[in-house]
């Protein structure tokens, strides 16, 4: 695996910086103890009371003198060690007394220190250095562990597939256990199909019924037409027929009144004459035969005059009943004339259900293929198996979860945060997670800020307003996302505990 160049960041020149100051502080002890060496060897006093000149030699003399009497021990025999024991506890009682004097005349603790600095001037500049060391550490350090906010309340999550089943059978067949990598289209569950398979054949069969009526019933639309348009030109043919024979009756009835008016004018003219001749009879001027005659003429004409009027009376009878019969020929007109159109839609619309008849089949046809089709169970997703509760043999129900898949290339970090960790967060922000179960830091970013805190949405929600309350500090639910193409990615599973951290500077 190729290695990539890394910047060393904050932790790491903190750790750098903290074992240098430790290595300092090493050496400023060092020195230290050379320095307390080096008084005991050469003890400083005052005899006069004033720790200067005269104290400072007299203090030289006896380091002097101890010194040599030091350098002759030493340099005495090791075989006589248990003849000069004796010499060597007087040395060191001779010892410990001018130490006791010398703490009695030890000079004030600022001109202890100045003779140190004059004395020992790197000493002094390393313990400089190493104080400016420390306030520098000091101050990274406390930038350091203000630019985040981290917390342990927090773990990976995913999506959770729940597979189950959409119709009704036994399990024929299963395929595949928990903890197994499946792919999206991979079976994993068999149903038995027997009883969708009869479905789908009943369904078949209703769809070739309603096809066939559709196609005995389309043809009747143009016949409809047909018919209708011939029942309509027909009754306009009756109405003008109609019309014609009340036209013919009014002329008959016409011509009887002028014959009736005629009768009438010939049967007055009879009448004169037969006054006339009358009278001519009364003064016998004329023969009583004569008379007769226009008598009889008169009365001739008198029946010609009833005759005309029942004529004409009955070819008024005749125009009101053609009349009639042309009404009966223009009402059967304009019923058939609205009756035409309502009939061609009629049979359109048992052509539309039976058109109908074959969609609803048509579905049928399709719902049962997709019930034989459920009869396989397939993965939606690739990802893991858990969850498995489905066996050979069970019977299922429609919605029932048979297992669970968790895909591999989702995951995400919900932290919960305290509420006062948040003040500084906005979505955007850089993330170091640390996964407990792979010991190692990922990189990511926080998505976006809760909508309330996670008691306002748990089952029973706290109610304040009760008097009762107790002020707790809450916590936020910060959804935190992976950057992609990081390694062992795909070892990440959900429910994992982590540690982010939210780079707030």
């Amino acid at each position: 695996m190729p290695k990539h160049d890394r910047r060393p960041s904050v932790s790491d020149e903190l750790h750098n910086m903290l074992r240098e100051q430790q290595r300092l502080r090493r050496e400023v002890q060092r020195l230290t103890r050379e320095q307390h060496d080096w008084m005991e060897k050469n003890p400083q006093g005052d005899e006069g009371g004033n720790g200067h000149g005269n104290g400072h030699d007299n203090g030289s003399g006896n380091d002097r003198k101890r010194n040599r009497e030091k350098g002759s021990s030493k340099r005495g025999d090791a075989n006589q060690s248990a003849g000069s024991s004796e010499q060597t506890t007087d040395d060191r009682e001779e010892k410990e007394g001018g130490e006791q004097k010398q703490e009695e005349h030890k000079p004030p603790l600022r001109q202890r220190a100045g003779t140190w600095v004059r004395e020992h001037p790197a000493g002094f500049v390393l313990l400089i250095v190493g104080t400016l060391v420390l306030i520098v550490a000091a101050v990274l350090l406390w930038n350091y562990l203000s630019s985040y906010v981290s917390t342990d309340d927090a773990e990976v999550e995913g999506h959770l597939n729940a597979i189950g089943s959409r119709i009704t059978g036994m399990v024929t067949g299963v395929y595949t256990e928990n903890s197994r990598n499946v792919k999206q289209g991979d079976v994993l569950v068999d149903l038995d199909p027997s009883d969708y398979k009869t479905a789908l054949a009943q369904a078949e069969a209703k769809l070739a019924q309603a096809e066939s009526a559709l196609q005995a019933q389309s043809p009747n639309v143009p016949i409809t037409q047909t018919t209708q348009a011939t029942n309509v030109a027909t009754a306009n043919l009756d109405v003008a027929n109609a019309a014609a024979a009340v036209d013919a009756a009014r002329q008959n009835y016409a011509s009887a009144q002028a014959e009736l008016r005629q009768a009438e004018a010939n049967a007055q003219n009879a009448a004169t004459e037969e006054a006339r001749y009358r009278r001519l009879a009364d003064k016998q001027e004329v023969s009583r035969e004569v008379y007769d005659q226009r008598v009889t003429a008169a009365q001739a004409q008198e029946a010609v005059v009833a005759a005309r009027k029942a004529t004409a009376d009955a070819a008024q009878k005749v125009v009101a009943q053609r009349q009639a019969v042309l009404d009966q020929a223009r009402v059967r007109a304009r019923e058939t004339a609205a009756n035409q159109p309502r009939q061609v839609a009629s049979q359109r619309a048992t052509v539309a259900s039976r058109q109908a008849d074959v969609t609803a089949a048509k579905a049928q046809v399709e719902q049962a293929k997709l019930n034989l089709s459920y009869c396989k169970i397939t993965a939606p997703v690739s990802g893991v198996v858990g969850d498995k509760t489905v066996e050979v043999g069970q019977q299922v129900a429609p919605g029932q979860e048979l297992l669970a898949i968790t895909p591999l290339d989702d995951f995400w970090v919900t932290a919960n945060f305290k509420e006062t960790q948040t003040t500084n967060m906005h979505a955007g922000q850089s993330v170091t997670i640390h996964v407990d179960a792979l010991d190692r830091d990922f990189k990511g970013w926080v998505v976006n800020l809760p909508g309330g805190t996670g008691a306002i949405f748990s089952l029973l929600p706290p109610e304040n307003a009760t008097g009762n309350f107790v002020k707790v500090v809450q916590r936020m639910p910060v959804r935190i996302r992976f950057r992609p193409n990081q390694q062992e990615m795909d070892r990440l599973r959900p429910g994992m505990s982590v540690e982010p951290k939210v780079w707030i500077q």
